[in-house]
Formats: C-alpha cells, sequence, structure tokens
C-alpha cells in the first residue's frame, strides 16, 4: 500500500457470533486500509467473512476487538446517534436488491438522504451525478417503471449525492443482467476515475472485480492474498488456485 490518505481501515478486527460450541469467528484479526479514490473489490467464497467486513466498516454491525475508522472518524465505540450521522455523511451504500422506496420518484429516492438529514442538495453536484449514470428522462418515475439496471443506478446516484467519504457496494450487480451489470460497473468506475471516489464492493464475479483497482481476497474470516491492476482472467486463475493459497495462510491468536 502507498501513503495516500484513507477513506477507511480496520485495525485487527475481530468479528465472533455465538458463544462455546455455535461460536463462529466471521473475522480473525483483520487488518486492511482502502485509499481514497481508489476502487477495492473484495471476494472470497461463501462465508469468507466478506460482506461481514463490509457490514462492520459501514458501521452496520459490531466488532469484538480492533479498530474501524471512516476517515479522521474512528467508528468502533461511536453511540447510535454518531452512529447515524456518519451514515448519513460519510457513508453511501449501494445493495444488491436496490432498497428504493416505490412510492417516492426516481429524483426523490436518490435525494432521500439529505432530505432525511435536513440538508440542502448541491444541484449543481446533483444534476452531474444524474446525467452521469443516464437518468435524466427518468427522474419522475417510480421504480416499478424502471427496468433493474435504471433501478440499481438510481440507488448508485443515492450513493453519491451527499458526496461520501466511501460508498460501500455489496454484490451491486447481482440481481441484473449483463448488460446492465456492465452499466452500473462502467459506473462505479467512472465515479472513481471522474470524481475521486471511493468504493468498496464485495463481490463474487470475476468480471466485475476486474473494474476496480485492488482486490482483497477473504477466507476463514482473514485476508489471505489481495490483487493490484485485476484482470477477469487474473481473479479467475487465483479463485483456481484458492484452496492452495488458503492453506498456506495460517491463522494467530484468537479472541
Amino acid at each position: 500500500m502507498t501513503n495516500a490518505p484513507a477513506a477507511a481501515r480496520a485495525d485487527n478486527v475481530w468479528k465472533v457470533y455465538g458463544h462455546g460450541e455455535t461460536q463462529v469467528v466471521a473475522l480473525h484479526g483483520v487488518s486492511t486500509t482502502f485509499e481514497k479514490g481508489k476502487f477495492t473489490a473484495i471476494m472470497g467464497p461463501s462465508g469468507s467473512g466478506k460482506s461481514t467486513l463490509m457490514h462492520c466498516l459501514a458501521g452496520l454491525d459490531t466488532i469484538n476487538r480492533g479498530t474501524i475508522h471512516i476517515g479522521d472518524t474512528q467508528v468502533t465505540g461511536l453511540s447510535d446517534r454518531g452512529l447515524t450521522k456518519l451514515r448519513r455523511t460519510k457513508v453511501g451504500f449501494i445493495f444488491q436488491q436496490f432498497n428504493l422506496l416505490p412510492t417516492l420518484t426516481a429524483e426523490e429516492n436518490i435525494l432521500l438522504p439529505l432530505s432525511i438529514g435536513k440538508r440542502k442538495p448541491d444541484m449543481d453536484w446533483f444534476n452531474k451525478v444524474v446525467d452521469t449514470v443516464g437518468l435524466r428522462d427518468r427522474l419522475s418515475h417510480r421504480p416499478t417503471q424502471l427496468s433493474g439496471g435504471q433501478q440499481q443506478r438510481v440507488a448508485c446516484a443515492r450513493a453519491l449525492v451527499q458526496r461520501p467519504d466511501v460508498v460501500f457496494a455489496d454484490e451491486p450487480t447481482g440481481n441484473l443482467d449483463s448488460r446492465a451489470g456492465t452499466e452500473v460497473l462502467q459506473f462505479l468506475r467512472e465515479s472513481v476515475d471522474v470524481f475521486q471516489q471511493t468504493i468498496v464492493m464485495v463481490t463474487h464475479d470475476p468480471v466485475a472485480a476486474s473494474y476496480a483497482d485492488r482486490v482483497l481476497f477473504l477466507a476463514d474470516g482473514q485476508v489471505v492474498d489481495e490483487m493490484v491492476d485485476p484482470t477477469a482472467d487474473r481473479v479467475l486463475d487465483e479463485l483456481k488456485r484458492f484452496d492452495e493459497i488458503v492453506q498456506s495462510a495460517t491463522p494467530e491468536g484468537s479472541v
């Protein structure tokens, strides 16, 4: 990693569910940094901890040990009120299920985070985001009047309109066909290249991961490898030899 400023950081993060025989260590001493203005993909098999890591980074879940920062703000130990403020001002979210309100128009859905926070939108920025995602002629439409790809682009615009420190995307193309998925991934890439946005995306798709600047590979709650300037073929090759990579990464310590 370089000495570039961090948009998000995890230091020796542990997350444990349950107790005794039912205990599951979801994150096993994870330390990693996400640079400002970079696109990072997180990959790993089911149960590897990739979504747990993202939820903990975003303040959607608590941790048992370690510290998490979003920019200069320490997320660990924040009150409920502090976490709410963090999620409204410093973090954007894009989910697989879109999570749009069906009674609101596309424009109203995009502006919802600002409305909830009682903040006025920067209309120049709003217009730039809307034009970048290609929704200018769909702003008055409700979600049921939009295709899946258009709904996800509304969700992308909603995540960016508040100018967050970092956008967390959880399988953002999981419910889309390949064409719509490509459109969303191209927008996420452009938001990094043009707007200097920071994106952290969980995905299982090597093609989606190839849009990122870096890929983190998780297994059994640990970062076992990473790749810079990924291509779909390189990511696929990495996944094919994943068992070998995991065997060479042995856990240390315990909670």
